[in-house]
Parts: structure tokens; C-alpha cells; sequence
């Protein structure tokens, strides 16, 4: 069983700054893509930042310069640190790993429980 999970989320000040972590952990062969995902009220949820297993990176339009996505590969965790926060980032961000439980198994989809952040002053 894979479990992720998240953790950092809160309420912070337009201008401010979180960093959110997403720890994967139970039967895992190997881990490609970690990335995370949002979605605000009465919005689909979209795309905020994919790391690859090597490093490779994208963000989202509206976040580049601003969130910047690492992960410890050793520590099977992806981290998102946000900085200069605003409202309209206010959304639960749900973790997302693409892996592998064995190796004769595809690589497939799995999500954190998601965590609340709210930018407001």
C-alpha cells in the first residue's frame, strides 16, 4: 500500500511564504514524476509544478518565478516552496507521484489527501 502525505499547508499574508512536503512511503519500486496539483473553489483542479526523477522541471505559468519545486529522492519526498504569495493561490494542493510498486507493474497515479492553503490578509 502507497500512501502520500502532505504537510506545510496554512494561512498566510498576500506577500508571504509556505513550503509544502509530500512524504511517499509503503511498497514502492521506483518514483518518476512527484509533482503538485490545485484546486480552488468551484475550479477544476490544474497543474502547479512536475519534477522528473532527474530534475527536470515545470511550473505553471501563473507560479513561475514564484514556487519552486525540489524533491529528495533518497527521502522519497517532493517539496513546493511559495514565496510571495497571493490570494488567488488560496486552493487545497494535492501531492501527486507517478510509480511503480514492482517491477513487472506500469507506473501509475497516485494522490496525497491534499492540504489547505489560504492567502488572505
Amino acid at each position: 500500500q502507497v500512501q502520500l502525505v502532505e504537510s506545510g499547508g496554512g494561512l498566510v499574508q498576500p506577500g508571504g511564504s509556505l513550503r509544502l512536503s509530500c512524504a511517499a512511503s509503503g511498497s514502492i519500486f521506483s518514483i518518476n514524476a512527484m509533482g503538485w496539483y490545485r484546486q480552488a473553489p468551484g475550479k477544476e483542479r490544474e497543474l502547479v509544478a512536475t519534477i522528473t526523477s532527474g530534475g527536470s522541471t515545470n511550473y505553471a505559468d501563473s507560479v513561475k518565478g514564484r514556487f519552486t519545486i525540489s524533491r529528495d529522492n533518497a527521502k522519497n519526498t517532493v517539496y513546493l516552496q511559495m514565496n510571495s504569495l497571493k490570494p488567488e493561490d488560496t486552493a487545497v494542493y494535492y501531492c501527486n507521484a507517478q510509480l511503480q510498486v514492482h517491477r513487472l507493474f506500469k507506473s501509475r497515479d497516485y494522490w496525497g489527501q491534499g492540504t489547505q492553503v489560504t492567502v488572505s490578509s
